[in-house]
C-alpha cells in the first residue's frame, strides 16, 4: 500500500491535537492525501470531551465522526474518508526515536506525537510525511529533526496586504463630480463615476479634488454612491473619516453584520456602544460580549464570587467604554441611563461561552476583541442571529492573545475575507488612534 501511495504522489499528514480542537472537520480538507492520528492525540482529546467551550465541542464532534468512519474495527491500513479523498488511520505508540531521547529529557504528549511522525517518515519513505500543528514550537522541533511541519492553513486568509479594508481614497476628481454629491440628496449613480472601478457592496470612499472632498459609500441595491454626512450617536461624534464610515454602518439597520478593526484607541468599541445606545429603541436588547482571554496568558487563577464577579476583570474594558458615554448621556437623557438599562436587562454583558444554543431575536450584539476567536467560533456566534438582529465584531488583528491564532488565521480576519461584497455586510479598518496623544504615540512607536 505504501508503494502505490508513494507512486501516486500523495502525502501522509500527521495531525496534532490543536488542529482538531481548531476544526473538527479538518479530516476532509487534505484532498487525496492520507491522514494519521497518533493515539496520543485521542488520549488528549479525551480530556477535552467535557465542557461548554468551543474546544470541547470540537473534541466531541471529531471523536463522533471518527467513530462513524471506522465502524467496528479500524484496520492498520486505514479507512477511506470518501470518494476522491485519502484514508484515515490511528497510529499506536511506537518505540521512541533515539534522537528524541538524546534531545529531550522530558516525556510529554508533544514529543510522543513528534515521535510517531518521525517513525512514519522512516516507514513511508520516499513518501512525504508532514506534521500538521498550530503549535509554532512543535513545528520548529520537527523541522530541526528534518521532518516537514506545517500550520493548518485551510481557513487562513492569503495575506494581510490583500485583506479588505472597507475604504478607498480616490483623488483627482473633476469638480463637477464632487458637486453632484451635494444635490439630489447626495445620491450619484455608479455609471457617473468611471474613476471608481468595481466598487464592492457598502465599500466606503474618500473622493477628493484639491481642496474639495466628499465621503461616500456604495449602495449595492441602488447601484449608486451615497454621501455620508457627519453623524452623532449618544453624544459621541466621529473624529475622522474612518469613524464616520463606521458610525454610518453601525446605525444602518439594513446592515446586519458589521466588522471594525483597528489599533488600540481607534474608537472601535466606543463607536459600537454609542450606536447601540442611539438605536436601542429599535432592538429588544443590547448584548455585549468578549472572549475571556487574559493578557499574555498571565491569568489570575480561580476568581471568587458568582459568574458576574468572575467575569468582571475580563469585561472591564466594556464598562470603561460605557463610562465614557455617561457624560454626553447626562446632557441628553440623564446620567443613570446606562445603569437603568442594565437593571432592566435591556443592556446585558455576557460571556461568549454561553452563547451556544441561544436564538437572538431583535438584539444589537457587540462582540469585542473578536480577533481572539477561531473561525468556527465566529460562525457559531453569527448563526445565533434571529430576525431583526444586528451583530458587530470589533478587534485588533495585530493584537492576538490566543496561543494558536495569528493575524491570518483568526476568526475576524477569516470573516472579513469571506464576507466581502455581501449586501448585508460592512467593514471598516480604523487606522488613526483617538484615545490620546500618548496612546497614539505608544501604538506607533512601541
Amino acid at each position: 500500500m505504501r508503494d502505490s501511495a508513494s507512486c501516486d504522489g500523495s502525502k501522509l499528514f500527521v495531525l496534532d491535537t490543536n488542529v482538531i480542537l481548531h476544526d473538527a472537520g479538518c479530516l476532509w480538507n487534505f484532498e487525496e492525501n492520507d491522514v494519521a492520528v497518533p493515539i496520543t492525540v485521542l488520549e488528549e482529546l479525551d480530556r477535552f470531551k467535557k465542557g461548554n467551550e468551543d474546544i470541547n465541542f470540537q473534541a466531541r464532534a471529531f471523536l463522533r465522526r471518527l467513530d462513524e468512519l471506522t465502524g467496528d474495527v479500524l484496520a492498520t491500513t486505514g479507512t477511506s474518508l470518501g470518494a476522491g479523498l485519502g484514508s484515515i488511520r490511528v497510529v499506536l505508540e511506537t518505540n521512541s526515536d533515539q534522537r528524541l531521547k538524546n534531545a529531550f529529557l522530558e516525556d510529554c504528549p508533544d514529543h510522543r506525537i513528534l515521535n510517531v511522525a518521525l517513525t512514519l517518515q522512516q516507514q513511508e519513505a520516499p513518501r512525504p510525511v508532514v506534521l500538521v500543528t498550530k503549535d509554532t514550537n512543535l513545528r520548529m522541533k520537527a523541522k530541526s529533526f528534518g521532518l516537514t511541519a506545517q500550520d493548518y492553513s485551510t481557513d487562513k486568509v492569503e495575506s494581510m496586504d490583500k485583506l479588505y479594508t472597507g475604504k478607498r481614497l480616490i483623488e483627482g476628481l473633476d469638480s463637477e463630480v464632487v458637486n453632484q454629491f451635494y444635490v439630489n440628496g447626495g445620491h450619484v449613480p455608479a455609471d457617473r463615476l468611471d474613476c471608481v472601478s468595481q466598487p464592492r457592496a457598502n465599500e466606503n470612499f474618500v473622493l477628493r479634488n484639491g481642496s474639495k472632498s466628499v465621503l461616500a459609500t456604495y449602495n449595492p441595491i441602488e447601484k449608486a454612491f451615497v454621501r455620508i454626512d457627519k453623524l452623532t450617536a449618544s453624544g459621541i461624534s466621529p473624529r475622522n473619516s474612518e469613524q464616520s464610515f463606521a458610525l454610518r454602518a453601525l446605525l444602518n439597520d439594513d446592515l446586519k453584520l458589521v466588522t471594525l478593526t483597528g489599533k488600540a484607541g481607534s474608537g472601535k468599541t466606543l463607536l459600537a456602544l454609542a450606536a447601540a445606545m442611539e438605536c436601542r429603541s429599535r432592538y429588544r436588547q443590547i448584548l455585549l460580549a468578549r472572549p475571556a482571554v487574559p493578557l499574555s496568558n498571565r491569568d489570575l487563577g480561580f476568581l471568587p464570587g458568582d459568574i458576574g464577579a468572575k467575569l468582571d476583570p475580563y469585561m472591564q474594558p466594556l464598562y470603561d467604554n460605557m463610562a465614557v458615554m455617561r457624560h454626553p448621556l447626562a446632557e441628553l437623557a440623564g446620567s443613570s441611563k446606562v445603569q437603568d438599562l442594565l437593571a432592566a436587562n435591556h443592556l446585558e454583558v455576557t460571556p461568549l461561552a454561553y452563547i451556544r444554543g441561544r436564538s437572538l431575536q431583535r438584539v444589537f450584539f457587540i462582540v469585542d476583541e473578536a480577533q481572539n476567536l477561531t473561525p468556527h467560533e465566529i460562525k457559531t456566534i453569527i448563526t445565533r442571529a434571529g430576525e431583526g438582529t444586528k451583530i458587530v465584531f470589533t478587534g485588533d488583528i495585530q493584537q492576538i492573545d490566543h496561543p494558536y491564532l495569528d493575524s491570518l488565521s483568526n476568526g475576524l480576519s477569516y470573516l472579513i475575507d469571506r464576507m466581502v461584497g455581501q449586501p448585508l455586510f460592512a467593514h471598516v479598518t480604523l487606522e488613526k488612534g483617538e484615545r490620546s496623544e500618548l496612546a497614539e504615540l505608544a501604538s506607533n512607536l512601541l
